[in-house]
């Protein structure tokens, strides 16, 4: 095959499932919307329970992966694997929990265990297939029948369309389910404490140089001075505090370097900081003050409470040595 013929395919294969998501999309505003809904406050509705996933083949792995999606944003969840369910894991399934089943087919025969371990049980079933009048969709509490589809593969065979579909349906679940849990990003950070992403949600006064080691000083303070506490604290600024502790200025090398001449170090701070400088707040995340310092292209900003008052002082150095970017 050629070059163009692979892009040609490969085109092919994504406008197929991109039409399929749209036709989901659009199904919102009808009974798929009720029904999804519907679905979303039965999950929600489940405290202290949990949602337990499940489906065989392609739609099982597509269901591993909404029970860690679910989990991850404060809907506890797991997967029970329907060939495993009739030896023993039925246990894993409680009166508390509710169910949500994936089959394109809605006939698929691993699944008959846990359905009727659940029905027995009176233990909810959302169920998510292509199939209305499949046995999935009829025994199901809440059925969310998928949109007439395409699979992208060419022999109309291989899971594509469907397994695109049931993994954007988790996600808008997954995704509801949180707002209708007021998860916050805190609430994030608590279950994502590893890697780049925990370090974006940490807040600066977890990360920041603490009272003790500001580099400050009062407006009349003369640049010889300002200057050594620049030196000493190896930060590359200084900032300048009012007689009642607010900061109202900051002196960096840029402001030495245009106010460079032979009277320099008889001027005072006031004379030569820069007014109203950057800052952010304790609560900030660690995330946002990256991004406040890119756009602002400035190296370090000063923490500072409500009134002002200076607390802490963060570099972006140190923000890059967390890997927040």
């Amino acid at each position: 095959m050629s070059d163009r013929d692979l892009i040609a395919d490969a085109t092919r294969v994504l406008d197929t499932e991109i039409a399929a998501i749209a036709g989901m999309r659009d199904g919102l505003a009808g009974g798929f919307g009720e029904n999804f809904v519907a679905a979303v406050g039965l999950i929600g509705g489940i405290a202290p329970g949990r949602v337990i996933t499940t489906g065989m083949g392609k739609s099982g792995h597509i269901a591993v992966k909404i029970a860690a999606t679910f989990s991850s944003t404060g809907t506890p969840a797991f997967f029970v694997h329907p060939a495993e369910a009739g030896h023993g894991d039925l246990g894993m399934i409680t009166a508390s929990d509710a169910v949500l089943a994936l089959s394109n087919s809605g006939e698929t025969a691993e699944l008959t265990p846990i359905l009727r371990y659940i029905k027995r049980n009176s233990i909810p079933l959302v169920a998510v297939t292509a199939k209305a009048d499949s046995a999935l969709a009829g025994q199901a509490d809440v059925a969310l029948v998928l949109p007439d589809f395409t699979e992208a593969c060419p022999h109309g065979l291989a899971p594509t369309t469907s397994t695109t579909l049931q993994i954007a349906l988790g996600d808008a679940l997954a995704v509801a389910l949180l707002k209708w849990r007021g998860f916050s990003s805190e609430n994030f950070h608590d279950l994502h404490p590893r890697g780049s992403l925990g370090q974006q949600l940490l807040r600066v006064e977890e990360v920041m140089h603490g009272a003790d080691e500001q580099p400050l000083a009062s407006l009349d303070t003369k640049m010889s001075d300002a200057i050594l506490i620049m030196t000493r604290s190896g930060f590359g600024c200084v900032g300048i505090t009012a007689a009642d502790g607010k900061l109202v200025g900051i002196i960096t090398d840029g402001d030495l370097r245009r106010h460079m001449s032979a009277d320099l170090l008889g001027k005072t701070a006031s004379e030569v900081m820069s007014r109203d400088p950057q800052t952010v707040a304790p609560g900030t995340m660690t995330g946002e003050a990256l991004n406040t310092m890119e756009s602002r292209k400035i190296s370090a900003v000063f923490v500072i409470d409500e009134s002002r008052r200076p607390v802490g002082f963060v570099r972006i150095l140190d923000l890059l040595r967390l890997r927040v970017a």
